[in-house]
């Protein structure tokens, strides 16, 4: 299956401004058919880095006035949902992988230690592993109302738990943060999610969030907000949580003029 995907985002910037950008796909997992390429007008120098969680990352100086970000790419996906594997297991701490492990811990969004309680009583007394992860996405699912009205880049996991609303970053905090609670390490991803196999949304296109969990040494793909495995998806960023995975960083003033995303399963693929 192939994929066409991009986005085209534009700002003002009232002064020369420092920008990370993590727009690229993560590396070394996706094969593009049409090159994923950065565009950015007026065209000024980049550079290219990878951060502590792998993830491609770029640096520039966005010049005065309307700065434009844009790419528009095909990818080739093998067409499958979202792995399930019902006997999976979790993993004792003495025996995870050292690179797991922080991914167990509090983190900007994620408050591990004022969620522990309820979780353990919610969710102690249930099945382990796999299942363990289904009905912390079957809470948060049935316990979040989703809605674009309910987000501010403030609001974190004990926030969504208590307002009961919020959009994807939410549902994702919130069952990152019940997990780790119960001891399965569990990180943050933001990408591309289109409506592939399922009915079209009406509302304009974003990129998504959802999250993975590290069970039988695999992580695997779950979604709070969706809550059942979905096709097409393809990671940009990974991290302990939304602070580490934002797509764009300013450090500056810039006023955000448009925001298009577009993820489409190509005719005949």
């Amino acid at each position: 299956m192939e994929i066409r995907l991009g986005y085209e985002i534009r700002f003002t910037v009232p002064a020369p401004t420092p920008m990370l950008l993590l727009l690229h796909a993560y590396p070394n997992r996706y094969l593009f058919t049409k090159p994923e390429q950065l565009n950015v007008h007026p065209s000024v120098p980049f550079e290219l880095f990878y951060d502590s969680f792998g993830n491609r990352c770029t640096r520039l100086l966005a010049p005065p006035g309307l700065f434009t970000l844009g790419c528009d790419a095909t990818v080739r996906v093998d067409g499958a949902p979202d792995m399930v594997m019902q006997n999976a297991i979790q993993h004792p701490l003495l025996q995870l992988p050292y690179d797991t492990l922080r991914f167990l811990t509090a983190s900007r969004y994620c408050e591990v230690d004022r969620l522990t309680d309820f979780a353990w009583k919610q969710f102690g007394c249930g099945p382990m592993g796999y299942q363990r992860v289904r009905a912390v996405c079957d809470y948060v699912h049935n316990h979040i109302r989703f809605g674009y009205a309910f987000a501010r880049p403030t609001k974190t996991a004990y926030d969504a738990w208590t307002e009961q609303q919020g959009v994807c970053r939410d549902f994702a905090h919130l069952a990152i943060t019940l997990c780790r609670c119960l001891g399965i390490p569990a990180r943050y991803a933001t990408g591309y999610l289109g409506d592939i196999g399922v009915p079209l949304d009406p509302n304009p296109m974003d990129f998504s969030a959802w999250f993975e969990v590290y069970l039988s040494h695999t992580w695997f793909t779950v979604d709070a907000r969706h809550n059942h495995p979905r096709i097409g998806r393809v990671v940009m960023a990974y991290g302990r949580d939304a602070a580490d995975a934002a797509l764009t960083t300013s450090f500056g003033p810039t006023n955000l003029e448009q925001f298009k995303v577009w993820t489409e399963e190509m005719a005949g693929s």
